[in-house]
């Protein structure tokens, strides 16, 4: 990093000379500023196009929503013992001692600067650099911004970014002791900043804006803000930059807060209505038809979620608007049987359903799962249909052929169902399973291929958090299914934590070979394929290290152990062929293979009453969800499940954490918060699912659900009475603002 030669202010960046001169608000001479003015205009070029580069913003509005992550003071010193290695930070020090050297292997200097929190040491180094020493001396205090290194044991910043206080002592000094001590606690915000970007260069910029800002439309009508207490937002703008005290900047961040949630329900919101806008054709069952017919030979009584949920969906299926549902339930809850009652509806009204599974594996499960359950009387007039990328040329053109003429009234596929060669007769129903295995363009593809839109059931065996369902999800209707069928003799889960136990890895084999001897099956999970190749899934998490459990290592070492001397042994992993695939899982759920060693192809849909054990190594490589999704896979028929999560995390990591948080719980849905508040939220409003830098600015889905559910009811309120914001437009502009082109397209499809 590149420091900024001293000001004669004696703050470490100079003042930047190329900023315009905006005007103050009112009438004047000067830039007069709105949310909508480019920063180019306002700022000079100079220091605009950094600020996009580094964060995108190209407007006033996108800069004053640069909100601080924290605040400092200039009498509060940065816990200097806590400092990470290799990231860049911003931190509030004084300046404990300052020494010149010269350099040993060439000409020039080196300063060296102390700067310490009072318990903690860091050193700032320069390098040709000696007029510092006029700015940085004893007992300054500033603020200092760098990357975090370590030399020699030492924490260090090599020629970091720096503004001190010094400039503002003088006037302190000769004050009286409360404007002194207001002076010392006055926060100082602290930007998400880069290295190139210093935090207090953002502060300076934004000041400059929010001088020149006019009045600003509030998008939260009085009527809303006044009985919540809320800041009207010009004023929340200057007191989240720009406070006096503690109470201004969380006053603002209140109100901020609520209007971001506000804004962001109205345009999912928004989304809903225009998709119920459109025209369906509704899809009833007939008397004697499929469905009924379905029911009287069904062999069990359906779960009260599942006749609760199954009502739903049929009162949807019933309207001339599209159905847009998401039914989330429990692993093993039944989420097909209720998806299937739903086609035999369409069935029944001469219409076709399509299932997008995520993997070819699940796709053929589904197909023979469904054929099944139908019965050989109703496939042979459903005839239920598998269309995969990897079928036989002669299997690829008779489904093909089954599909276009309505013949194929259920047919089931993975992405192939995408492709242009893929026409339906008339499809009346898209059923979207495991949906976060699916991008948006995906599933809007598969949508358009209806001649008018067609009812959509998206289904998920991955519990949402309610605050996630209604922020990520807020324009589908959800269903839930809790209740798990009558049967199930449930799953132990425990922790093999080989850090602390490395003999136990002993006894994981002898129970997966005690188990083999009682007849049952049992399921090895690795994250790899070979020692280098990582299965192709969006679910792990963490680099793959070398000592990595893979497929075939695994195998080998299962297949040399005498306890499987007279055992049958089979890999499964999702390179192989579709054939064989199909082949093994036939083999599995016929009891034919006695330990199945597979990667996460088997982690949804795969349904093998007998398998009573599953073993996951190195389970700390996969997310919480998905070891929820593949201890699932045990425990399903009248075998009671054993899951064995197997780690070499050690205790106090996030690693282990998530282990020992699945372990623990069999209820999905407190897994998901737990999830939720293990990573990030990701991008609400984009293809980004989880991590990285979040859409979402002041709000968190995983603490703000009370508030995100107020502000829902709100513009609720505000949409009913004005659905195209005639009287609202500052609400409209705020969605045309919050929403880029990209965001609208994702609402549109989603």
């Amino acid at each position: 990093m590149t420091a900024a030669p001293a000001s004669n202010e004696g703050a470490g960046v100079r003042e930047d000379t190329h900023l315009q001169k905006a005007a103050p608000a009112g009438d004047g001479p000067g830039i007069r500023i709105e949310l909508d003015t480019r920063l180019g205009g306002i700022l000079g070029g100079r220091t605009a196009g950094p600020i996009q580069k580094a964060f995108g913003h190209v407007t006033a509005g996108d800069l004053l929503s640069h909100y601080p992550r924290r605040y400092a003071r200039r009498g509060e010193l940065t816990a200097l013992t806590q400092l990470p290695v290799d990231e860049n930070v911003t931190i509030v020090a004084e300046v404990l001692e300052v020494q010149k050297r010269p350099m040993r292997a060439r000409r020039g200097s080196i300063l060296e600067v102390k700067i310490s929190d009072g318990k903690g040491i860091l050193t700032l180094t320069f390098f040709n650099q000696p007029w510092r020493e006029q700015d940085l001396y004893p007992g300054v205090r500033g603020i200092f911004a760098g990357k975090v290194s370590d030399y020699r044991g030492a924490l260090q910043l090599t020629h970091p970014d720096y503004e001190l206080f010094e400039a503002d002592t003088a006037d302190a000094a000769g004050a009286n002791p409360e404007s002194a001590r207001a002076w010392a606690e006055t926060p100082i915000p602290i930007y998400p900043a880069t290295a190139t970007i210093a935090s207090w260069k953002l502060h300076k910029a934004i000041k400059l804006v929010l001088n020149g800002l006019g009045e600003v439309p509030d998008p939260v009508p009085d009527d809303l803000r006044d009985p919540r207490g809320l800041l009207p937002y010009r004023s929340a703008l200057e007191l989240v930059h720009m406070p006096v005290k503690d109470s201004d900047w969380q006053s603002a961040r209140d109100t901020l807060r609520f209007q971001e949630a506000f804004v962001l329900q109205a345009a999912l919101l928004q989304q809903r209505a225009v998709a119920r806008a459109q025209s369906a054709v509704p899809r009833v069952p007939v008397p004697g038809g499929y469905l009924e017919r379905f029911d009287a030979a069904m062999a069990f009584s359906l779960t009260n979620d599942q006749i609760s949920v199954g009502g739903e969906i049929a009162s949807d299926l019933a309207e001339d608007a599209p159905m847009n549902r998401l039914v989330q339930g429990e692993v093993g809850s039944g989420k097909t049987l209720v998806a299937l009652r739903a086609m035999l509806a369409v069935a029944d009204s001469g219409g076709q359903s399509a299932l997008l599974a995520p993997t070819e594996v699940l796709a053929a499960q589904h197909v023979r799962s469904i054929a099944r359950m139908l019965g050989p009387e109703l496939s042979a007039e459903l005839m239920p249909t598998l269309l995969t990328g990897q079928l036989p040329a002669a299997d690829r053109k008779k489904a093909l052929l089954r599909t276009v003429s309505g013949q194929a009234r259920i047919v089931v596929g993975t992405h192939a169902l995408i492709g242009d060669t893929v026409t339906f007769f008339d499809l009346g129903l898209v059923v979207v399973d495991e949906q976060h295995r699916f991008g948006v363009d995906q599933r809007e593809a598969l949508r358009l291929k209806g001649a008018t839109p067609p009812h959509v059931l998206v289904l998920t065996a991955t519990p949402i958090p309610r605050t996630v369902a209604m922020t990520v999800f807020g324009d589908l209707d959800v269903s839930i299914i809790a209740e798990l069928p009558a049967g199930r003799q449930g799953i132990e889960s425990f922790v093999v934590p080989l850090a602390e136990r490395p003999g136990w890895e002993t006894r994981i084999w002898e129970r997966a070979a005690e188990e083999i001897a009682k007849g049952r099956q049992v399921f090895v999970v690795c994250p790899a394929i070979t020692a280098k190749e990582v299965e192709e899934t969006d679910a792990v998490e963490e680099p793959v290290a070398p000592a990595t459990a893979s497929v075939e290592a695994v195998f080998e070492l299962a297949r040399a152990n005498p306890l499987f001397a007279s055992a049958r042994l089979a890999t499964l992993h999702g390179k192989l062929p579709s054939d064989a695939k199909d082949a093994v899982m036939r083999g599995f759920a016929a009891g034919e293979i006695d330990l199945l060693v597979a990667t996460t192809v088997i982690e949804v849909g795969v349904d093998v009453p007998n398998a009573s054990v599953m073993a996951i190594l190195d389970a700390d490589r996969f997310g919480v969800s998905q070891l929820h999704q593949l201890r699932g896979r045990v425990g399903r028929g009248g075998v009671p499940g054993l899951c064995l999560f197997v780690t070499r995390a050690v205790l106090g990591t996030l690693a282990r954490e998530r282990v020992d948080a699945v372990a623990a719980t069999l209820d999905g849905f407190e897994l998901a918060q737990v999830d939720l508040e293990l990573r990030q939220e990701g991008d609400v409003l984009g293809s980004r699912q989880s991590g990285g830098r979040s859409s979402l600015r002041l709000l968190r889905v995983a603490r703000d659900g009370d508030l995100i559910a107020d502000a829902r009811e709100a513009a609720q309120s505000v949409l009913v009475a004005d659905p195209g914001l005639v009287e609202h437009r500052a609400l409209g502009a705020a969605l045309a603002r919050r929403l880029d082109a990209a965001e609208r397209d994702f609402l549109a499809k989603n």
